[in-house]
């Protein structure tokens, strides 16, 4: 599905943006509770208010997973096991919600990354979200 090197940019690209994680993380999220309101009820029980301290606490953690699983591409379904049985057991995430996060994050990537976000690092984070969500939704049946 990745070539060698859209693999090494995915990796660049996550590895960039761990020093900006509660920024990036937080933006996206709350780009999405903006456009998608329903995927406020997942989040309820927490303060997801712009700057909050849980909004930049759990876009932090989306990104440290993202760039987690960014180095470890090649063990992808192990890697995120935990996590994909935590958000289908657990949270009951529906992974529709999982695709929505994928285009919220693509947006604050091109935001923030300007020029550097060509057509191909577009399309290598796109491929790459969607593997992502792919193998976190594995469980949710």
């Amino acid at each position: 599905m990745l070539s060698n090197t859209e693999k090494e940019l995915i990796v660049q690209i996550w590895d960039k943006m761990i020093p900006v994680a509660e920024d990036i993380g937080s933006e996206a999220l709350l780009r999405m509770f903006t456009t998608f309101p329903k995927t406020k009820t997942y989040f309820s029980h927490l303060d997801i208010s712009p700057r909050s301290e849980h909004l930049r606490c759990h876009g932090k953690k989306l990104v440290q997973a993202l760039a987690e699983g960014a180095r470890n591409i090649s063990t992808l379904t192990t890697t995120l096991a935990p996590l994909s049985r935590f958000h289908a057991y657990q949270l009951r995430i529906h992974p529709t919600n999982f695709k929505l996060f994928n285009h919220c994050i693509l947006v604050t990537l091109a935001c923030h990354m300007g020029e550097n976000f060509t057509p191909v690092a577009h399309a290598a984070i796109d491929k790459f979200l969607s593997a992502f969500s792919a193998v976190l939704a594995e469980k949710f049946r």
